[in-house]
């Protein structure tokens, strides 16, 4: 048996070549019972719980053919994208969505149902407090703050460039070097190819404006590293004199900021004079650059074209050597909140940035602001990385502050970091933290809320509590602050309306926790159980488990009394809705059984032990057979006092039954392709009048 932690991150396949992390695992999983763990198994589409099922079915299309039905996996996840695409809109950047939830799409999909085990903290507090257990604590988490700043401030004439460069008919930057393809001499064959390269150059855009959102600090060193890959693409092709002479010129021109990228380079990478290149392009750049056939492609126009990314590339750079820390409004914003906040200037904060560059440049200037206790760490941290998560949070990860002091390690109140540390961590020594940009992927933003909203450990809090008795009053609470792009950038990044809506697309499928993730007046009301699924109320289905925990707990001896009733129990009660007549059925769905070897004939391999159960209502008033179990719960639901009332003729109790179970027989055991002989078996049934 395999039991798979974060197991999102086994959701791309990529190319069964590939000795990725997923066909590991898929290879590992053969043979083997598997139990995935996970807060979000769908991070940008529905195809990625496919991914994470296949595991399991082993990517036999028809895995589920006998058990649910399902002939092809792929083709049931294609209907439901469909199907989710019509709930919401083709294009999902509308402003305003469909009443409809799309939740609705899987909580009534029988794969999803039968594979899925969700629990909201709702449910995990009252089924504790039913059994008599101990209660898992969560803290309250408040609506999240927004941080404002002035980017105009911060960047000056250098968002004006920017603007302008976006909004001419080929945006920012063409990059032949990475879109070849648009500049074959030939038609071109390979449209995935072409259409791969014409995302990259796509993607590269967005990486821009995003690292130019987050600091000017990461937007300069994407734009140096950037460069320096233009300049080893046109020194390559630059073959003939007058390509040559041209891409001279240019770095002539350009020499004064040439020199100074070669020193903020040098400076990066800790390099002196004699271990930097003579030439700015590392020499790795030149041997990685492709050397493109002049037959196949039009060099001279790939050529001109990228000596004008070059020039737009060194304008920003030219604007950037003007940028000042004491300029940045952002940052000011950010050491004015840790200086001023009653709670951020002495307590534990945790801030996280998506980029290296930008972590690194906040750890130094809040150093020089004279803010103490500060760590950072990135991927290119060399250190421990659990060391540096012991001295943030030592109490939830087996320390306390005299075990640090004795190992004469400092504690830290204040850590910096990427997304390294945004999952699977228990950071909850902290109660606060700023998203200082944004990651695009919400599903990344719930992970670092994640990292301070998380259960807490009784015992661990009393032991905190009792070295720190300053922090009493802000534990059990958490806050957490948002660095969004202000009014001024809006228009030119839609990074807010992107991860905003993507947020809604996410949480209509699968109502991921979290009410509230960007702003205080964000209310995703329209999302069914999104408001409740966080601390609220418990989802229909929850609350029918809860009512059977009742029932077992008032009368202990009732799974005995169930057993002993005979098969096809049948009584009658009031309609709730006057002048309704229904009838509900429990039937036991008979599939096929793998334990049983060698079977006198086909049927004898099908059971109700490897079957399902299902609930119907005949509906005698509308014809209708509702299938909507939380619906039926509702009219069925008694109390021991309730009037047992039985009505209806029996020769109408009959054609009722003939009904429903012909209408078993063309949809389940149609679909399970049951031989002949397999029949649904009548558990108990129930008159509504």
């Amino acid at each position: 048996m395999l039991i798979i932690d974060e197991a999102h991150h086994f959701r791309n396949p990529g190319t069964k070549g590939e000795l990725s992390r997923y066909w590991r695992l898929f290879d590992l999983a053969e043979d083997k019972q598997v139990y995935m763990l996970t807060a979000t198994p769908i991070n940008n589409r529905l195809i990625d719980l496919q991914h994470l099922i296949e595991h399991f079915s082993r990517r036999r299309p028809d895995h589920f053919k006998d058990t649910l039905g399902i002939h092809s996996l792929p083709g049931h996840f294609r209907k439901l994208e469909k199907d989710l695409e019509k709930r919401l809109g083709s294009d999902i950047l509308q402003s305003e969505l469909p009443g409809i939830e799309a939740s609705d799409l899987l909580t009534h999909d029988n794969l999803f149902s039968d594979l899925v085990v969700q629990r909201s903290r709702a449910y995990v507090r009252r089924s504790q407090e039913q059994l008599g257990g101990n209660m898992a604590i969560f803290p309250d988490r408040a609506a999240p703050k927004v941080a404002s700043y002035s980017v105009k401030k911060t960047y000056g004439k250098l968002l004006a460039k920017l603007e302008k460069a976006f909004n001419r008919k080929s945006p920012l930057f063409t990059l032949p070097m990475y879109y070849p393809l648009a500049y074959a001499k030939v038609p071109v064959q390979d449209e995935f190819e072409e259409n791969r390269q014409k995302q990259v150059v796509g993607l590269i855009r967005i990486l821009f404006l995003k690292r130019f959102e987050s600091s000017a600090r990461a937007f300069e060193a994407s734009c140096q590293q950037l460069l320096l890959k233009v300049m080893a693409f046109v020194s390559v092709n630059s073959t003939t004199k007058h390509e040559q002479s041209a891409f001279e010129r240019w770095k002539v021109r350009y020499e004064d900021l040439l020199g100074y990228v070669d020193t903020r380079q040098k400076d990066l990478f800790g390099l002196d004079d004699e271990e930097a290149d003579e030439d700015i392009i590392p020499e790795e750049l030149l041997d990685a650059a492709e050397k493109l056939d002049r037959e196949a492609f039009d060099i001279p126009q790939m050529l001109s074209e990228s000596l004008q990314d070059l020039d737009q590339l060194a304008e920003f750079l030219n604007e950037l050597r003007q940028f000042k820390p004491q300029h940045d409004d952002k940052l000011r914003a950010l050491i004015h909140l840790l200086k001023t906040d009653p709670v951020l200037k002495k307590h534990k904060v945790l801030i996280f940035s998506e980029f290296q560059a930008t972590a690194r440049y906040l750890a130094a200037e809040l150093e020089k602001a004279g803010i103490k206790g500060i760590d950072q760490v990135d991927s290119a941290t060399k250190r421990n990385r659990g060391d540096v998560i012991r001295q943030f949070a030592p109490y939830y990860n087996g320390l306390s502050s005299k075990e640090l002091d004795k190992k004469s390690w400092p504690e830290t109140r204040i850590l910096i970091a990427t997304d390294v540390l945004s999952e699977g961590l228990n950071l909850q020594d902290a109660t606060r933290l700023i998203n200082y940009d944004l990651h695009w992927n919400p599903v990344r933003l719930m992970q670092r809320i994640g990292r301070v909203d998380r259960r807490m450990n009784p015992a661990i809090e009393k032991s905190l509590v009792k070295d720190h008795p300053e922090v009493k009053a802000i534990r059990g609470t958490v806050e957490f602050w948002n660095f969004l792009p202000p009014d001024e950038l809006d228009e030119l990044l839609k990074l807010y309306k992107k991860i905003s809506n993507k947020t809604l697309v996410i949480s209509k499928t699968l109502g991921i926790e979290g009410k509230k993730l960007l702003t205080p007046d964000d209310d995703f009301e329209a999302l069914k159980d999104f408001a409740h699924a966080y601390e609220g109320q418990p989802t229909a289905l929850e609350n029918m488990r809860l009512e059977y925990q009742r029932l077992l707990a008032a009368y202990p001896d009732l799974p005995q009394r169930m057993q002993a009733l005979p098969g096809r129990v049948f009584s009658g009660k009031a309609h709730p809705k006057t002048g309704t007549q229904a009838v509900f059925f429990c039937y036991a769905l008979p599939a096929k059984d793998t334990s049983v070897t060698d079977p006198i004939s086909e049927a004898n391999a099908w059971t109700t032990a490897a079957g399902t159960s299902i609930w119907l209502l005949a509906d005698l008033l509308s014809d209708s057979i509702v299938e909507d179990v939380a619906s039926i719960d509702a009219a069925i639901h008694c109390e021991p006092e309730t009037p047992r009332r039985c009505k209806l003729a029996q020769t109408t109790l009959g054609e009722v039954r003939a009904k429903v179970e012909k209408h078993l027989k063309n949809t389940y055991f149609k679909q399970v392709q049951a031989p002949v002989g397999v029949v649904p078996q009548l558990v108990a049934w129930m008159e509504l009048n």
